[in-house]
């Protein structure tokens, strides 16, 4: 109970007395804010597989910058762009379902991951777990300059298109006759996804990013209504379960990356159970309070 016994020492002193866990805070907070305006359009346009198979997609592409020993973030980029030019591709020339070329591709590319990750060249994969579960306690200040570069980039694409976004996501056909250019705004959704994956799996690792991309967002969508509010709601969200990840990883010893992604998933759960009892208690009071007026 050292937490309510001696907060300071539990709550502030990590931070204040550790570089790491300084630049883990930093980096946790760089990738909730790139996800959350990213992911706000993820979750209210129902493309979390989308999302899902991008966080995995990147990774052959991970593998093989180690293996030709380039940086591991152009690696992941192009990763990133080959999968969304793919689903472009065969939804464009296939009578499939969106989710079928999605699914498609994230079966190939995760299994030619796992292929170069077994191939003799890529022997001392033991690095790729930083990749895979995250090394946020890791990170230097060329990864956060990275990050906070996506970040802007995040920031600034959502604004650019926020009305295009805004209209597709509720009215494909009205985004058409409106002259916003849907699908140019799709694709650049989709960039600006692969981007905000991208900067994030240095922080939470490319298997947990998924759940900072929705967790948030979700839980935002059941607090508020105006988008804005839930991009807002949303980053809040992720900062507090950054910041409680970490510290619970710091006292616990447990994987923080692991740690961040779980507290921001028992965020949703906690909103989720509260508003499903309330939502219950209201519909009891109603349903009470109609045969009493009935009777009077």
């Amino acid at each position: 109970m050292e937490f309510l016994t001696d907060p300071v020492a539990w709550w502030i002193d990590p931070f204040t007395s550790n570089i790491f866990m300084q630049r883990a805070l930093y980096a946790g907070l760089l990738a909730v804010l790139t996800t959350s305006v990213v992911g706000t359009w993820v979750v209210l346009r129902g493309m979390s597989f989308l999302g899902d198979a991008l966080a995995h997609g990147v990774l052959p592409g991970i593998a093989l910058a180690f293996i030709l020993g380039v940086h591991t973030t152009i690696g992941a980029f192009v990763a990133a762009i080959a999968m969304v030019w793919g689903i472009n591709m065969i939804r464009r020339h296939s009578p499939l379902p969106e989710d079928t070329s999605i699914g498609v591709l994230f079966v190939g590319f995760l299994a030619l991951a796992v292929a170069i990750m077994s191939s003799a060249s890529a022997a001392y994969s033991g690095d790729l777990n930083r990749f895979l579960f995250g090394s946020i306690t890791g990170v230097d200040a060329g990864d956060l300059r990275r990050q906070l570069i996506a970040a802007v980039i995040s920031l600034g694409g959502v604004a650019v298109f926020y009305r295009a976004f805004l209209v597709m996501t509720f009215d494909h056909a009205q985004a058409q006759i409106l002259g916003l250019r849907p699908r140019l705004a799709h694709g650049a959704l989709l960039v600006l996804l692969a981007v905000s994956i991208i900067a994030s799996f240095e922080a939470v690792g490319n298997l947990l990013v998924f759940a900072f991309l929705v967790a948030p967002p979700a839980t935002a969508v059941l607090l508020v209504r105006r988008v804005t509010r839930i991009m807002a709601t949303a980053a809040l969200v992720g900062a507090v379960s950054t910041f409680v990840g970490l510290l619970v990883s710091y006292h616990y010893d447990t994987a923080a990356g692991a740690t961040m992604a779980l507290a921001a998933v028992v965020v949703f759960l906690a909103v989720l159970t509260v508003k499903a009892a309330l939502e219950a208690w209201r519909s009891h009071s109603r349903t009470s309070v109609a045969p009493a007026a009935t009777s009077g």
